[in-house]
């Protein structure tokens, strides 16, 4: 079924405040480690200085592609970097670079909100709505990826199971957990760095994880206050790494059916403009871990909260 949209008291909100665990104060953090100034290594800008017939009105970075929010995000995440929360799957650390897409400036002191299911499709915050996954002995998904889609998802997600198409929606929370979400503030480069598991998956739903950016708000000993969403979206990851991860426990025991990449209704097709990660990984045992990594190309001055992203209308059953 399709979600229903926020209410209008919610949507128009621009302030936010978020509780620092303990109350200590928020610190910038670094990401360091040789990375480059506008981008990740085997990512690409347009250098308009390069270019004697780069003009003004050209951007030197595509705009990351704005997504749904989904039903399942929850304003006042924790302050911080490790999200984990001790929660079983494969380690991964996401680093994400923030930039102007009009100027490749980096964006600082940015909040970046992240979050995601478990191994088997749970968010925190709505245990209670349950997964398509069960675990107990399920056969993880086979068979080579794919550049075409082979079909459109069908069926009714189980009884309990996250719902709701791909519109703006909220559902309120349903218990006080919150493990694999969190915020972080992106240094004077615009780098910010999750540590993380891998995402399981859900029925509807490829493999993804959410994100948000707020931008000119106040980092106080409190959180974050203020300032507005510059960017809602999604990042997503590539067939052949879903399928190594489906070989690992607890993965290989998510009996839900798994919808591709190229089937999912949320992504919008694009490649890394829509999300999708940059992954490293021993490819013969993805078990020891993942680094995932994307620059962002947002604009800064307008506001982009998820309100302004239309539901599909070839959208199945689905959670977003």
């Amino acid at each position: 079924m399709t979600e229903k949209q926020e209410p209008a008291h919610k949507r128009n909100m621009t302030r936010r405040k978020v509780v620092v665990a303990g109350g200590a104060a928020v610190a910038a953090v670094g990401v360091g480690g040789g990375l480059a100034v506008n981008a990740f290594a085997g990512e690409t800008t347009t250098d308009a200085s390069a270019s004697s017939s780069a003009t003004a009105s050209e951007t030197c970075y595509t705009l990351t592609s704005e997504t749904t929010e989904g039903p399942y995000y929850i304003d006042a995440d924790k302050i911080r970097q490790d999200i984990t929360e001790g929660k079983e799957g494969i380690p991964m650390t996401l680093e994400l670079k923030v930039i102007d897409a009009d100027t490749c400036k980096p964006v600082k002191n940015a909040a970046v909100d992240i979050w995601h299911c478990t191994a088997l499709g749970v968010y925190s915050g709505y245990e209670a709505m349950g997964s398509g996954g069960g675990g107990g002995g399920g056969t993880p998904p086979s068979g080579a990826p794919t550049d075409a889609p082979s079909g459109t998802p069908t069926g009714e997600p189980p009884s309990g199971a996250p719902s709701g198409g791909t519109g703006g929606g909220h559902s309120e929370p349903t218990d006080d957990e919150r493990y694999l979400r969190g915020t972080w503030k992106t240094d004077k480069r615009g780098y910010v760095t999750f540590k993380t598991i891998f995402p399981g998956w859900y029925q509807g739903r490829a493999v993804h994880i959410h994100t948000k950016v707020h931008v000119d708000g106040t980092w106080t000993d409190a959180g974050y206050e203020g300032g507005h969403t510059c960017h809602t979206g999604q990042f997503f990851f590539d067939e052949k790494s879903v399928l190594a991860s489906a070989k690992v426990s607890p993965y290989s025991t998510n009996t839900t059916t798994r919808t591709t990449l190229t089937e999912d209704t949320i992504y919008p097709q694009n490649g890394h403009t829509g999300g999708l990660l940059y992954l490293k990984y021993d490819k013969k045992n993805i078990a020891k871990g993942v680094r995932a990594h994307l620059t962002m190309g947002v604009a800064p001055d307008e506001t982009h909260d998820s309100t302004d992203t239309q539901p599909s209308t070839s959208a199945s059953p689905s959670a977003s």
